[in-house]
C-alpha cells in the first residue's frame, strides 16, 4: 500500500491550513460534508488503488435507455471506456476506515463490481457480497484472486431480496451502492430491479434495506452512496429521499450526509446543452448516505481507533 500515501490538501486541491493538517493526516482526508473525489491528491490516490489490478468493469453488459447518457451515470465513480459506471475505491477506503473496525464484516447487496470487495479486504475486512450475474460473480472472483492475499472476498450469486436475510453474515457496516432504478439496466432478469418501474422497484429495495437491518449488528453503521436520476420525461424521481425514507420505515436512524463532488470530464459540454435546451443543472456530485442502527456513542467504539 505504499502507493497510497495520506495526503494534506483541502477539497479543492489546495495545501491546507495548519489547523487542517492533522484533520488530514489522521483521517485520510478531513471528515467534512463535502468530499472533492476531483482534487490531485484523490485522483493519485484512486489511481494507487486502481493500479493493483482493480478492473472492476468487468463482468457488465449494461443496456441505456435513450435519453439517459452514460456519462451521467457516476455511481459515486467515474465511467470506464466500455460506457460501465466504475465505483470509486477512495469512497470505499474512506468508509471502511471511518465506519467499521478492522477484521469487521461488511456486506454489501448490491455488490456489483468487484472494486468495493477487494478494497475491503486490502485494509483488513471481511466482505460478502451479492449480486443476480453469476458472470459478474465470476469475473469478481477472477480478481480477487489475482490481488487478494488474505480475508479474500465473498461473492454470492443470488437474489438480494432473499438471499442477504438467508445467508448474509451478522454486519459491522453495511456498504453499498445500489441500481439507480431503470437508469442501468443490468438484465432481463424479472428479480433484477433495474428491470422494474420504480414503484416496483422502491417496494424490493425496500425489502432489502429491511434485510440488512436483520443482518446488521446493534450500534452499527450503514452507508449507501447513491444520486438523483431523473425519468423518462426528465423530472428527478426523489430517490435520494426515497432512500433515507426506505432506512427510516426500516428502523435506521438518518446520521451524516456526506456530498462526493465527482470529476467533471464532459461536463461543461452537456450541461451548456441541457440547461440551454431544458434548464437541466449538469449533475457533479453523488450523496453519501450513513445511517445509524442503535446509539451512536457505541457504534463509534464499536468502529475502533482511526
Amino acid at each position: 500500500m505504499g502507493d497510497l500515501a495520506l495526503f494534506g490538501h483541502d477539497l479543492f486541491g489546495d495545501p491546507v491550513q495548519p489547523a487542517q493538517a492533522p484533520l488530514a493526516s489522521r483521517f485520510t482526508f478531513p471528515p467534512f460534508s463535502v468530499l472533492d473525489g476531483r482534487s490531485g491528491d484523490w485522483q493519485d490516490r484512486k489511481a494507487g488503488w486502481i493500479s493493483l489490478g482493480i478492473e472492476s468493469e468487468l463482468g457488465r453488459d449494461v443496456e441505456v435507455y435513450t435519453g439517459q447518457s452514460r456519462l451521467n451515470i457516476l455511481m459515486g465513480g467515474t465511467i470506464n471506456s466500455t460506457g460501465t459506471s466504475v465505483f470509486d475505491p477512495v469512497v470505499c477506503e474512506l468508509a471502511y476506515r471511518w465506519f467499521s473496525p478492522p477484521g469487521g464484516q461488511v456486506v454489501d447487496p448490491f455488490a456489483g463490481g468487484s472494486v468495493r470487495g477487494i478494497v475491503a479486504s486490502l485494509l483488513g475486512r471481511n466482505y460478502w457480497g451479492c449480486d443476480l450475474s453469476g458472470d459478474q460473480v465470476a469475473a469478481n472472483r477472477g480478481q480477487a484472486d489475482r490481488i487478494c492475499r488474505e480475508m479474500m472476498p465473498r461473492w454470492v450469486c443470488g437474489d438480494s431480496t432473499t438471499e442477504v436475510a438467508a445467508s448474509a453474515p451478522p454486519a459491522d457496516l453495511i456498504f453499498s451502492c445500489p441500481p439507480y432504478g431503470d437508469l442501468e439496466r443490468y438484465s432481463d432478469d424479472p428479480r433484477d430491479l433495474s428491470a422494474m418501474d420504480y414503484r416496483e422497484f422502491i417496494e424490493g429495495y425496500r425489502s432489502i434495506i429491511s434485510g440488512c437491518f436483520d443482518r446488521l449488528r446493534n450500534d452499527r453503521f450503514a452507508c449507501f452512496v447513491v444520486g438523483e436520476f431523473r425519468d423518462k420525461r426528465g423530472n428527478y424521481r426523489g430517490f435520494v429521499a426515497d432512500t433515507i425514507a426506505a432506512f427510516q420505515e426500516c428502523g435506521f436512524h438518518y446520521y451524516n450526509e456526506g456530498i462526493l463532488l465527482t470529476p467533471t470530464g464532459t461536463l461543461p459540454v452537456r450541461a451548456g446543452k441541457q440547461f440551454g435546451a431544458g434548464r437541466k443543472l449538469g449533475k457533479a456530485h453523488q450523496n453519501i448516505l450513513v445511517f445509524l442502527k442503535g446509539n451512536a456513542r457505541a457504534a463509534t467504539a464499536a468502529a475502533g481507533e482511526l
